[in-house]
């Protein structure tokens, strides 16, 4: 049978295509089968005798407006609905329709962290920016427990006059739950509910889930209290990373829109839902822990995410998304559009240690954050499934284990292919008593600590092979586990997190992603009652909160952070108040050196953490910003060989492309990604051009620095000074790399890095360098 397209997009641009993959359908069923669709609408169109658009889309485009899911109406103008393919492509027909997309699952990419990016009490920008009090953050995500104390609004001002959102009603959950700090609450779920009806997921479990915006999930509630949960006392999850909570921007004010369902992921058209409300009701930063995993990624016409992004990006709202749990490989790095801001994961100086002692006297470091009870001083057997028993079994898959072998033993699993928590769980039923969790080569040496089920410590891969080796070679082979709780700055911080997306771009190459990383491991915040701190079925306890990793938990930082520096700055755009995080972060960790990438303990490069880690204590006066406007993205897209009428799906305003076509490395960005072709010869060269506006002292003189660590490149500034006044505040300038091919020495990565800086003698303003050779540009 042959596959119904997978999208449909521009009419003039694959309607031949469509049309083959359609009438050459095998099976006449296929072109029958229901799918959920979105459609993208001119909606300047619409006829006079219609009342609203949705009268209008009922009329128009469906034969049953029963069908219809959404109606669009602000980032995004046009609808979802359930079609078959034969009625998707006379839809896209239609002269008034943009684009039709075809609806897809999204996956969630799943303290002290305030005191690691550089806040401080009655002081610097929490001070200057009354901890982000006048700022609206909308999180889309899996929804919020209300009754957290981090929602508290307790001494908060009203809530400001310009919110035109509402608290929803639904299942346990009722306008009352919010208040002057959770000033919104809505859920979605039609995506949902429409993909179940005709067969395409799974169906919303009403007995564990609640169709309302309280979080059954869990990941929500954390995410909201990170970016903005209120001062916490005596908070911990079961004893580990005691002291007092607090999120990025305190009192900032919190809505919260569920767009993902526990057990079920997140669609495209409840997520589009999501980010039209969230703009429509007012928010000021929008925070998306949310990620295709679909390898490079779709163009950003066909990503709704984007296309959400932008509509809300032009908006003057700011929108912070996870680069991805699929590191440490190659270009793993997902949420690429250039006006969104992609977040990597950093560890903090916080670790919990635990060691597992084996019966040769050996002790190997580990992290663990079980809170059960210990295993004592007693030497227990150590079993290695994975000896005899298969992959499965080494895995320690579900129903993978011998009971026979591992009951009363200490199980060695590896990591993968099932949730970490979950192969605990696995061993237990099987009548194992504890578990070392052995990191892959994937993995490195990275470490996450989890609220395992049973006693259990998880070691690098290093580590890992050591432990397999002495089981499998020991006639008698034993191992304890100890626990040491909570320890601060034993271990140099930030590293970029094992797991976390890298570079380098491979939808747009000319955009270095991420752009940075921020706190992402071992992060304490909120969390529900709905569901235990594993997130397992049978996992029953109860926590006010959590401790959970991934870039998931870094973004709600960098959203945080916006808040403030958007308080603190009210007239800065979004691309000002990304540049700012930029320009000033980290690139040395707490001992002075080069951060370090987790997964091989050698010192990262900007494709692990773009321009660095973030520093908010620098970031609220960054002298020069580099900032962005509508027409600056249309110009890179249509650099990157976007028609107008592709444009428009995501700009929905139509646009003209310029006669000369641009240079998508100069869209002002404040990074630099260097491309040569790796087909030429000879002396290569490419030139950027950038603008940098004063935010600082009108009387300004900033003087560049510039450096590659490469034999054969040569760069050059031109000018090498700029001169500020209080009548000159943007200035522009030429940057240019020099490549001599022959002698081009690139290192392993077949990439070279380094940096440029503007400094006036106070200020430091910072982009980082890639070039690279790629064989086809």
């Amino acid at each position: 049978m042959a596959a119904p397209p997978l999208f449909l997009i521009l009419p003039a641009l694959i309607l031949p295509f469509l049309t083959q993959t359609l009438v050459g359908a095998a099976d006449a069923a296929a072109s029958t089968q229901q799918k959920t669709y979105i459609v993208r609408v001119d909606h300047r169109s619409k006829p006079s005798i219609f009342p609203s658009h949705a009268d209008w889309y009922a009329a128009s485009f469906l034969s049953d407006p029963l069908h219809l899911v959404h109606v669009y109406s602000t980032v995004f103008h046009g609808f979802s609905a359930v079609l078959s393919p034969d009625r998707a492509a006379d839809v896209a027909r239609h002269p008034s329709v943009l684009a039709v997309l075809e609806d897809r699952r999204r996956r969630l990419h799943t303290t002290r962290s305030p005191q690691f990016i550089g806040l401080r009490n009655q002081v610097g920008l929490w001070s200057d920016s009354d901890y982000g009090s006048d700022v609206i953050v909308g999180v889309l995500d899996t929804g919020v427990w209300p009754e957290r104390r981090s929602f508290s609004d307790l001494n908060l001002a009203p809530i400001p006059s310009r919110w035109k959102g509402v608290c929803e009603s639904g299942a346990s959950f009722s306008p009352s739950d919010c208040n002057n700090k959770l000033i919104g609450a809505r859920s979605f779920s039609k995506g949902h509910d429409a993909a179940s009806v005709i067969g395409g997921g799974p169906v919303i479990n009403e007995t564990v889930e609640y169709r309302s915006p309280r979080d059954a999930d869990g990941h929500g509630t954390h995410t909201a209290s990170t970016a903005a949960g209120r001062h916490t006392f005596e908070a911990s999850m079961a004893g580990y990373a005691a002291g007092i909570a607090k999120g990025v921007a305190p009192k900032a004010r919190l809505a919260v829109y569920k767009v993902c369902w526990r057990g079920s992921g997140c669609l495209d058209s409840d997520i589009l839902a999501g980010f039209d409300s969230a703009v429509a009701d007012g928010v000021d930063v929008i925070s998306v822990s949310i990620g295709g995993g679909d390898g490079v990624g779709s163009p950003y016409y066909l990503d709704p995410i984007a296309i959400g992004s932008y509509g809300a990006v032009s908006r003057g709202v700011f929108v912070s998304s996870s680069a991805g749990n699929d590191g440490p490989t190659s270009m793993s790095v997902t949420n690429l559009a250039p006006w969104l801001t992609t977040v990597g994961a950093g560890t903090i100086d916080r670790t919990f240690p635990a060691d597992v002692v084996l019966g040769d006297g050996r002790k190997i470091a580990g992290v663990s954050l079980y809170s059960g009870d210990p295993l004592g001083d007693k030497m227990l057997p150590l079993v290695y499934p994975g000896k005899s028993g298969g992959l499965s079994a080494s895995l320690c898959m579900e129903n993978s284990l011998d009971p026979q072998l591992v009951k009363g033993a200490i199980v060695i699993c590896e990591r993968g292919s099932s949730p970490r928590v979950a192969k605990g769980q696995v061993v237990r039923e099987a009548g194992g008593v504890g578990m070392i969790l052995a990191n892959g080569i994937a993995n490195g040496e990275g470490l996450v600590g989890d609220a395992h089920v049973l006693p259990a410590c998880a070691v690098g891969a290093e580590e890992g092979d050591a432990v397999k080796a002495y089981a499998s070679s020991s006639p008698n082979p034993t191992a304890t586990i100890d626990f040491h709780g909570t320890m601060i700055g034993i271990k140099p911080a930030p590293l970029v997190a094992s797991f976390s997306g890298r570079g380098p771009n491979g939808l747009s190459p000319a955009v270095l992603k991420p752009d940075l990383i921020a706190p992402g491991v071992n992060i304490l915040a909120a969390w529900t009652d709905a569901v235990g701190p594993t997130g397992l079925d049978m996992d029953d306890r109860k926590t006010e909160f959590n401790i959970l990793s991934g870039t998931s938990m870094a973004c709600p930082h960098v959203s945080g952070a916006a808040a403030l520096l958007k308080s603190a700055h009210p007239t800065w755009s979004p691309a000002a108040i990304r540049s700012a995080m930029m320009t000033t972060a980290n690139v040395e960790d707490n001992r002075l050196l080069p951060v370090n990438d987790e997964s091989t303990g050698k010192p990262s490069t900007p494709l692990d953490l773009g321009a660095g880690h973030l520093n908010l204590n620098r970031a609220m006066d960054p002298g020069l910003v580099y900032d962005l406007k509508k027409e600056d993205y249309v110009n890179f897209l249509c650099a990157i060989g976007y028609g107008p009428k592709t444009i428009q799906v995501i700009t929905h305003e139509p646009v003209d492309c310029p006669e000369k076509k641009p240079a998508p490395e100069n869209l002002n960005y404040p990074s630099f990604s260097v491309l040569f072709d790796g087909a030429s010869s000879g002396n290569l060269s490419k030139t950027f051009i950038r603008t940098v506006t004063n935010v600082g002292p009108p009387e300004s003189v900033y003087r560049s620095t510039a450096q590659i660590a490469a034999k054969g490149l040569t760069v050059r500034v031109k000018p090498r000074k700029l001169v500020f006044t209080s009548a000159v505040t943007a200035l522009s300038y030429v940057f240019t790399v020099s490549a001599d091919s022959q002698n081009l020495t690139l290192g392993e990565s077949g990439s070279a890095f380094g940096f440029l800086s503007w400094s006036d003698g106070e200020h430091v303003v910072r982009s980082p360098i890639v070039v690279s050779r790629i064989q086809a540009l």
